[in-house]
C-alpha cells in the first residue's frame, strides 16, 4: 500500500511537470475565455434593451451552438472544459508542491475543477442537444429543494457568502495584481504586459462584482424564505439593470467580463504554472 502510494505521488508530479498539461490547460482557458466574451456581449445586449438573451456562462453556450458552426464551437468548448477539468484536478492531487498554504492551493484547485465540471457539462448537454436554457429557474428549484432541507435557511444562506466570499478573492486579486503569478517574464513585461495587467484587473473586478450580487440574490433568498428571490449570473445582471444608471453599470461590467475574457487568452498564451 505504502508502495503503491509512492507510486502515485511519482505519477502525479510527472503528470504535473509534463509540457502536455501546459498545452491542456492553455486549451481550456481559451474554451473560458470564449465563455466569457459572450457572457460579456450578452451582458451589453442587455443593457440596451435586448432581454432575449440569458447573460450567464449556460447563456453564452446555448448562444455559441446557435452561431454558424455551433456546434463543433460548442463541442470544442466542452472539450477545452474538461481539460481544464483534468488540469486543476492534477493540481489538487500533486500541484503547488512549493507554495505557501499548499492545502488550501490544492483543494481551491479541486473546487475550480468542479466549476469547470459543472460548465463542460453545460456544454456538453448544449453539444448533444439537450440544451441550456432555462438555467435560472433550475437555480431557483435548487434553492427551493435546499430549502426544504432542515437548516435549509441557513444552508442557502452558506451558499450565499460562499458566492460572496469568490466574488470577494475576484476583487482582491483585481486590485493586487496577484493574478500576474500565473504568467511568465514574457507576458508581465513591457507594453503587452501592461495590456494584459489592465485586462485582468478590469476583468477580475467586473466578474467579482457580479459575483457578489449572486451571492446577495441567495443571501435575500434565505433572509425571505423565498427561492424565487435567488437566482444565477443572469438574475444578478438583471438586478443591476434595474438599478439607477442601470444600463451604464451593466455595460461596463459586461466589458469587463469581455476584458477577462482577452486575459484568459493572454493567460493561456503566457502560462506559468
Amino acid at each position: 500500500m505504502v508502495e503503491l502510494s509512492r507510486r502515485a505521488r511519482r505519477l502525479g508530479r510527472r503528470a504535473d511537470n509534463s509540457d502536455w498539461v501546459d498545452r491542456a490547460a492553455g486549451l481550456g482557458l481559451i474554451a473560458y475565455g470564449v465563455v466569457h466574451l459572450v457572457v460579456g456581449w450578452l451582458a451589453v445586449q442587455l443593457a440596451v434593451g435586448d432581454h432575449s438573451g440569458e447573460a450567464s456562462p449556460t447563456g453564452a453556450i446555448g448562444e455559441l451552438a446557435d452561431r454558424p458552426y455551433g456546434a463543433v464551437i460548442v463541442w470544442a468548448t466542452a472539450v477545452g472544459l474538461y481539460l481544464l477539468v483534468i488540469w486543476q484536478l492534477i493540481e489538487a492531487a500533486a500541484g503547488h508542491r512549493f507554495a505557501r498554504r499548499r492545502t488550501w492551493k490544492r483543494l481551491l484547485s479541486g473546487c475550480k475543477a468542479i466549476v469547470y465540471g459543472a460548465l463542460g457539462t453545460s456544454a456538453l448537454k448544449v453539444a448533444l442537444g439537450s440544451g441550456a436554457q432555462g438555467n435560472e429557474r433550475k437555480t431557483d428549484d435548487a434553492t427551493a429543494r435546499l430549502m426544504d432541507l432542515p437548516a435549509g435557511q441557513a444552508l442557502v444562506a452558506a451558499v450565499g457568502a460562499v458566492i460572496i466570499g469568490i466574488g470577494v478573492n475576484l476583487l482582491r486579486l483585481g486590485f493586487t495584481d496577484k493574478f500576474l503569478k500565473s504568467f511568465d517574464g514574457k507576458g508581465r513585461s513591457g507594453t503587452t504586459g501592461t495590456a494584459y495587467t489592465w485586462l485582468g484587473r478590469v476583468g477580475h473586478v467586473a466578474k467579482g462584482l457580479a459575483l457578489c450580487m449572486v451571492g446577495v440574490l441567495f443571501g435575500w433568498a434565505a433572509l425571505t424564505h423565498d427561492p424565487d428571490r435567488s437566482g444565477g449570473l443572469d438574475a444578478a445582471l438583471r438586478e443591476v439593470l434595474s438599478q439607477p444608471f442601470g444600463p451604464a453599470l451593466l455595460t461596463v461590467i459586461g466589458l469587463g467580463f469581455c476584458c477577462y475574457g482577452l486575459y484568459c487568452f493572454a493567460w493561456a498564451r503566457h502560462l506559468d504554472r
